[in-house]
């Protein structure tokens, strides 16, 4: 909305203020600024406010607002007068204004920093939220304008309004003064708030998708009088679910008056409907879309699933056609899957509904599957039923305008019904929350993605999002550090998945094989080695081996305490009579069951070879095999959560890892204390009245080694993320000591204020120097010299020997090239290298040649750390040289990193043999390097205005370390929406 002529031209009309929140119960609402325009609307907002809250707005009866009150809550000057406005459908809902005053609470202009903060909530909108997404957003204001603290006076019997402030998570001061109550707020965001603010974020969206997948009732809009088409399609797999709710068929072209379409009611709008509709799934031509939007929106829908096509694949007027859907829809407090969906699916007992063109709905399992494509939902969903797996949800986003990976993330991350969540990518909308969920999910269950597009360059067709400069490796580096299991393929996805849903987190590395193929056991073995894993000698059973024999030879193997996870080889077996015997799949695998339910709590896979009926029979639910000693059925875990003062609530952890660190010596699971989370079911009471589901007690069947080891390679992996996350790292308290962050705030400033570029400016090498030298990062000093007399006064200062190097740019770096001549022992030398130098090379006037002290001899490595507008700050580490540059032999770690993070950096690179004694070579000292990361890290971290670091090299010795170059740019900091007030993402 823009401004009247009568508000100051000084002071625009803040469009980025402008943002889409959800709400505590999962509706959406749009907070804005107030405008002159907005007279009437506040009006009729205040007329249906109770006379109550009337009262504990203005300390007394106020019935209704006079012209000078209406004239003075619309005219702002954004600046030190801020009015805010929540708005569903276009009306207000509640309201937020501060006003800038003095230290004796007079009106005041800046430098004042404190602000009287005053709010109103429509009584039928309390409850919802509406008044902490308001603190948190005109805070984020007041912030912006220069004030630090607000001020507010709240009666003391307005509790609802002291627990606003009181739970927001701000430093602040109470006192009770003339019969009110006083609250001073400083609004520098604390780690309280924060948590606070991302607690919920966590409960509305995770609320937001719960309400669509579990609808009351469903409407199809679009369904046709005759078989066939989309929306039919949809009311006919409503109907094959055996849905549990409310189904309504809804069609402009029905027939007036009461009508039935396949046994359910059929209208010609959701006007005639006397009953609430939850969900409308919309199927009609995109043209038609937004008069059945509007229609849901009157009618108090809450949700949509649009599969209509004909939007932001089709190029720009179809983006623009997909926003107007997200703005209509969020104006009525509606979220969208979609458009171009391929449809949902919940198979929840309660729910049972299946609002997709997937033909059959999937059996019920513990597996939670989001999908961007629906191509690519269509292979999995086959693929996953094709092997007996059961899910517990099911989202295919389409263009995903609106709901997206992190919002199923939120959900999944507090869904008891889901022990897996699967996500196939396209895009990233948000990288930086996405890894931030991520991390908090795979903490408690795992996360498997495989990212689509990922050399293309740009997001696939229907996808706005911001463009990312890093490349692929190390966007799966960074999922990596977030603990996500990052595969490939789909059939990767779905190997891990079978694996993950259906068997515990392996204790470690080590794999027993047995089977009755001496052949397959070598591959498997084989294939161990290549993923990392540790395997002991295969246990040939022979061709000769009974089901009973594989089951006692799995019984060992499982109480074996030497292996942590089993993989079970299987070819048809030889009869008496030569021949080869198929059909007795079942009798195989109803004899690994039960080894595998009697022994300990170890992953169990199968590869087989043309054995009928052995996949079917070992996925098939395992309701009456008794649990394993010291675990749980994946079917009897708790649905209990724990409440969390400042988070969300933490659910049950189905995949708590164990190993030799946390495990007793019997191999049982150990206690808490050993790294098992607290709220693990265990006893009696976890194990009573299992719910049997898809994946229960399965056993994951592969046609090939190798897919089962690299499914229990991944998860061994995870495991060990899982182990290392439950005790986090933490960032050095010595740093503090040695870091001047106010010096380098105020070096960062003056040089930003000599570059009117708004990219910003490199900074020069002594420029660089000292801002690092803030950080406790010391680089070595060089000397320009533009001549040889020059050179020899610069070596005369700095002390031989010495190196001369060229800084031309097309030479920097490249010692190959001869531009680098070193251990200069006198004058002599360095003036016959001079010589050399500019004989071979150039002129010096084109090299820029300079002397700087010899360092230590030790291993050149590269250090950097720049800024993403997509994924945010990244560090990065690798050797100098052929190792980054040509082999691309680099690790990297989002920031803040802390000591582990920084420790595992330099571990994680091919490499890194090379810093730790390769060939009898002395060792060199990785504690420098890891707090040279640090201190680094902490220093984009700290000054979002530095926007690349390199050093290069750091020559790292057995003592010590020396950088010996570094370059350094500045910029205006890019916005950071991760660490603002809740928003929805405008695609």
């Amino acid at each position: 909305m823009e401004p009247t002529p009568e508000q100051s031209p000084h002071h625009a009309y803040p469009d980025h203020w402008e943002a889409d929140v959800v709400l505590r119960d999962g509706g959406t609402a749009r907070i804005r600024p107030i405008t002159t325009d907005d007279a009437e609307r506040l009006v009729s907002f205040y007329e249906q406010v109770s006379d109550e809250s009337k009262y504990y707005r203005f300390f007394a009866p106020y019935p209704r607002l006079s012209d000078r009150d209406v004239h003075r809550f619309t005219h702002h000057d954004y600046v030190d007068r801020v009015g805010l406005a929540v708005t569903i459908g276009g009306e207000f809902i509640g309201t937020v204004r501060f006003d800038r005053i003095n230290e004796q609470g007079r009106p005041a202009s800046a430098p004042a920093d404190e602000a009287e903060v005053a709010f109103l909530v429509q009584d039928a909108h309390q409850g919802r939220g509406v008044a902490s997404a308001l603190l948190e957003h005109i805070a984020a204001v007041a912030r912006e304008r220069g004030i630090r603290r607000f001020a507010a006076e709240v009666l003391p019997a307005n509790n609802k309004m002291i627990k606003v402030f009181r739970d927001a998570g701000y430093t602040q001061r109470r006192s009770f003064e003339d019969g009110s109550v006083h609250l001073t707020l400083d609004l520098e965001p604390t780690e309280k708030s924060l948590a606070v603010q991302r607690g919920r974020e966590q409960r509305a969206e995770a609320r937001s998708v719960q309400r669509l997948l579990a609808p009351g009732s469903v409407a199809v809009i679009g369904t046709g009088r005759t078989p066939g088409g989309v929306g039919r399609t949809v009311l006919r797999n409503l109907l094959a679910s055996g849905y549990t709710g409310r189904t309504y068929a809804v069609n402009r072209a029905f027939d007036a008056g009461p009508a039935t379409l396949d046994g359910v009611p059929a209208h010609r709008s959701l006007g005639e409907i006397d009953e609430q509709v939850d969900l409308a799934v919309i199927a009609v031509p995109a043209h038609r879309v937004p008069e059945a939007v509007a229609d849901c929106g009157e009618h108090g829908v809450q949700g949509l699933v649009v599969l209509s096509a004909g939007y932001a694949e089709r190029g720009a007027e179809g983006r623009e056609l997909q926003r107007e859907l997200v703005r209509q829809a969020r104006s009525y407090g509606m979220r969208i899957i979609g458009p171009n969906a391929f449809g949902i699916i919940n198979t929840a007992a309660s729910v049972r509904l299946n609002a997709s063109l997937a033909p059959e709905s999937p059996a019920r399992g513990r597996i939670g599957l989001f999908t961007q494509s629906g191509a690519i939902g269509i292979a999995l969903l086959s693929g996953l039923h094709r092997r007996g797996a059961g899910l517990s949800s099911f989202i295919s986003a389409g263009n995903r305008a609106d709901v997206s990976g992190n919002d199923f993330l939120q959900y999944s991350f507090e869904d008891p019904d889901t022990d897996v969540a699967l996500l196939y990518l396209e895009s990233l909308g948000n990288p930086r929350k996405f890894t931030r969920l991520a991390r908090r999910t795979a903490a408690v269950k795992p996360v498997v993605v495989v990212k689509g597009a990922r050399h293309s360059g740009s997001a696939p067709p229907g996808h706005a999002v911001p463009v990312s400069r890093i490349p692929d490796a190390t966007v799966s580096a960074l999922m990596r550090q977030a603990g996500v299991i990052r595969v490939d393929t789909v059939t990767e996805m779905v190997d891990a998945g079978l694996l993950l849903a259906g068997q515990p987190l392996p204790a470690g590395p080590r794999v027993a094989i047995l089977g009755n193929s001496e052949s397959l056991g070598l591959l498997t073995y084989d294939a161990c080695l290549a993923e990392g894993l540790r395997p002991r000698p295969p246990i040939d059973l022979t061709t000769a081996a009974s089901p009973q024999d594989f089951r006692d030879a799995l019984a060992e193997a499982l109480a074996d305490g030497t292996c942590d996870a089993v993989i079970v080889t299987a070819i048809p077996w030889v009869g008496e009579d030569g021949e080869a015997e198929t059909g007795d799949g079942e009798v195989l695998a109803a004899a690994l069951r039960k080894a595998a339910a009697g022994g300990a709590a170890k992953p169990v896979a199968v590869v087989h070879v043309e054995i009928g009926g052995l996949a079917e029979a070992l996925a098939a639910a395992a309701g009456t095999a008794a649990p394993r000693p010291g675990t749980v059925p994946p079917a009897a875990r708790t649905r209990a959560h724990t409440a969390s003062p400042t988070g969300p609530a933490t659910p049950a952890r189905p995949h708590s890892p164990t190993g030799p660190e946390a495990s007793t010596p019997s191999g049982a699971s150990a206690g808490p204390e050993a790294g098992t989370a607290p709220d693990s079911p265990t006893g009696p009471e976890a194990a009573t009245g299992p719910e049997i589901t898809a994946d229960s007690g399965r056993i994951p069947a592969y046609p090939a080694a190798e897919r089962a080891v690299r499914a229990l390679a991944e998860a061994v992996k995870y495991a060990q993320w899982r182990r290392q996350a439950a005790v986090p790292g933490k960032i050095p308290e010595f740093l503090d000591d040695t870091i001047d962050e106010p010096g380098a705030a105020a070096l960062i400033e003056a040089q930003l204020a000599t570059a009117p570029d708004p990219r910003g400016r490199p900074l020069t090498h002594d420029e660089a120097r000292e801002l690092l030298g803030r950080y406790g990062i010391a680089v070595r000093p060089t000397l320009p010299a533009p001549d040889p007399g020059a050179a020899v006064a610069a070596a005369a200062r700095l002390g031989y020997p010495v190196a001369l190097k060229t800084t031309a740019p097309h030479l920097r770096h490249r010692a190959d090239l001869g531009g680098v001549r070193l251990d200069l022992a006198d004058e002599e030398a360095l003036r016959r290298a001079y010589g050399d130098l500019t004989d071979l090379l150039g002129s010096p006037a084109e090299l820029l040649p300079v002397v700087q002290a010899m360092a230590p001899r030790g291993v050149d490595t590269v250090v950097r750390a720049s800024i993403d507008a997509a994924a945010g700050a990244v560090l990065s580490f690798g050797l100098a040289g052929a190792p980054s540059e040509l082999l691309g032999d680099t690790a990297h770690r989002l920031v803040p990193a802390t000591d582990r993070d920084a420790a595992e950096l330099i571990r994680s690179i091919r490499a890194a043999p090379v810093l730790f004694g390769w060939r009898g070579s002395a060792p060199v000292d990785t504690a420098a390097l890891e707090e040279l990361l640090l201190r680094l890290s902490r220093l984009v971290d700290d000054h979002p205005e530095v926007v690349s670091v390199a050093l290069e090299p750091v020559v790292v010795a057995p003592q010590g370390l020396t950088v010996l170059g570094a370059s350094v740019r500045l910029a205006p900091p890019p916005a950071r929406g991760d660490l603002g007030p809740r928003r929805l993402p405008n695609y």
